[in-house]
């Protein structure tokens, strides 16, 4: 991968173009989990999104074997997928961009306010 690919993103759009292949030859509702799946964790993303990459990789392979294997998904990701998501990200309640953004506006604003 070469900084060009990088800047402008076409490696994870690459990557995630083999994504969608391998989630197309999964079940109905593997595929519905998936895309919730996506949704929960791209809050817990950095400012690229490339530290999910190994995450969805996982995720996307646990995901294939449990299929192959003949499993429900809810016996799989259980009823939360939410939750599933957050303890992938690291812990509960994991920050997003957002928050550490927030924090750091509001410890700005705090500095030059002299508190």
């Amino acid at each position: 991968m070469n900084l060009w690919e990088k800047m402008t993103g076409r490696d994870m759009t690459k990557e995630f173009k083999a994504f969608e292949l391998r989630v197309k030859e999964l079940p109905a509702d593997y595929r519905a989990a998936w895309a919730t799946i996506q949704e929960n964790l791209w809050a817990h993303s950095d400012f690229t999104g490339r530290n999910l990459m190994p995450i969805f990789d996982g995720v996307l392979g646990l995901l294939e074997t449990s299929a192959a294997d003949g499993q429900s998904i809810v016996e799989v990701l259980g009823e939360d997928i939410k939750g599933f998501c957050s303890a992938l990200a690291g812990e509960e309640g994991a920050k997003s961009y957002r928050d550490k953004w927030r924090e750091q506006l509001n410890n700005n604003i705090a500095k030059k306010l002299g508190k």
